[in-house]
């Protein structure tokens, strides 16, 4: 199984930012770059604790931005604002607010069958 990348612009009032997002159905939210985060004029709201792949805890604080996936139209997401260790990463949450899953077979996104029970 490989890697999936998707193309997307964030965008915060009248900036947007184009970015290229690891997909990643493991992450909760969507993380952003810190040279990214910092062009858009992302401000933190809160904080949260996030567990990596490995255990340990890292906090990290939180914002709100617009992304535009093509195709799929614009959404408002909540962002994680990464530090300089911090890859650009396309999270479940996310994937969710646009009706989207990620595909791992085909390496690639696609709309989801949502249920209603």
């Amino acid at each position: 199984m490989g890697l999936v990348y998707v193309e997307a612009v964030v965008r915060h009032g009248s900036i947007g930012v184009p970015v290229r997002l690891l997909v990643d159905s493991g992450v909760t939210y969507m993380v952003l770059e810190k040279d990214v985060w910092e062009k858009l004029g992302l401000t933190p709201l809160d904080e949260v604790e996030l567990v990596l792949a490995g255990g340990s805890v890292i906090r990290r604080r939180v914002s709100e931005a617009v992304i535009e996936l093509k195709g799929y139209g614009e959404r408002h997401t909540l962002v994680i604002l990464g530090e300089s260790e911090d890859e650009n990463l396309l999270g479940i949450v996310t994937l969710e607010i646009f009706g989207i899953i990620l595909d791992p077979l085909k390496r690639e996104i696609r709309s989801a069958r949502l249920l209603m029970r």
